[in-house]
């Protein structure tokens, strides 16, 4: 391997209990070492970092202080559900600061050198939490919390964002599209939930791509659609930094998807992101997990997009 990848995460994200029932269970983070721990050669080529906990300030940076304060107290009161399908537990605030903190980690080590590239496996999944509520299992917005700290702390002018979950980044997208320094690609299954992310959605300031595609394609054309977006986002706007939303159940035979992309095109797909990184920002890619509800497929896929990384 030419390049030491951070592998960031916290045990704290463990704490977020939503029920062995609840797809967005913590055998998802879970699985990840356990199958790590299988390739000692990858094992010893990653810088492991334990993350920090993001601070209220740095929450609300995407999100407004009255939910900050809500899903806090909610917590603080033994948990609940805040949608349908969205559950806090006595541990969630703890995981979710954590969450967010490792990508922000990931953001500060990308600039200070420390590791250009990095993964962080962290739950709560973000990328449809909106700016005063929960959706979708998604609490607090990872990606798009990093996405304006890396404006606000390290002046960067241009981040694009990439969202390969198998469903449309609603949320990220609510909490960048007003800010002309982010662009964002989503690519997504079409029609699906959240119901959002219509090819002609570009949002106020023309800032968004959407790439909504239907089930059961070949691979190559998921991989040309979401490639040919990202290089149109990237057009006369070359990122400082590149985020990856890194969902998971784009897989094929994931339960909450009908995508069918392989191991190796998520190796692909990897690949293909950090030549541009190298090309646009030097190097600087900072990816998170979000879905993915196969949790052994999610293991197996990560790593191969840590290699890649690499």
């Amino acid at each position: 391997m030419s390049e030491r990848v951070a592998l960031i995460s916290h045990p704290d994200c463990g704490r977020h209990d939503t029920g062995w029932e609840h797809p967005e269970h913590v055998g998802r983070l879970v699985a990840i070492p356990r199958a790590l721990k299988y390739d000692v050669a990858l094992f010893e080529a990653l810088l492991h970092v334990e993350g920090r906990h993001a601070s209220e300030d740095e929450l609300a940076l995407a999100h407004d202080r009255d939910y900050i304060a809500r899903v806090r107290d909610t917590v603080a009161a033994g948990g609940g559900r805040l949608d349908p399908d969205t559950v806090v537990s006595e541990g969630s605030w703890d995981a979710i600061t954590a969450g967010a903190g490792c990508v922000l980690d990931g953001v500060d080590m990308a600039f200070d050198g420390r590791a250009r590239r990095s993964f962080s496996a962290v739950r709560p999944p973000g990328h449809h939490a909106l700016r005063d509520r929960a959706m979708g299992f998604c609490l607090f917005g990872n990606v798009a919390i990093a996405a304006h700290y890396a404006i606000a702390r390290h002046g960067c002018e241009r981040v694009l964002i990439i969202d390969w979950d198998v469903h449309h980044g609603n949320g990220t997208q609510a909490l960048v599209e007003q800010e002309p320094r982010i662009h964002f690609v989503s690519m997504h299954q079409w029609p699906w939930y959240p119901g959002t992310g219509a090819a002609d959605d570009r949002g106020p300031h023309e800032t968004v791509w959407n790439v909504p595609m239907p089930p059961s394609l070949p691979p190559a054309r998921y991989i040309e659609a979401l490639l040919s977006a990202v290089d149109a986002a990237a057009e006369g706007f070359t990122p400082d930094l590149i985020l990856l939303s890194a969902g998971f159940d784009c897989l094929e035979g994931d339960p909450l998807g009908a995508f069918t992309l392989t191991l190796d095109d998520v190796d692909t797909l990897t690949r293909a992101l950090v030549e541009r990184a190298e090309r646009w920002c030097g190097g600087r890619l900072v990816s998170a997990l979000e879905g993915g509800y196969a949790p052994d497929a999610v293991a197996k896929a990560v790593l191969v997009h840590l290699r890649a990384l690499a």
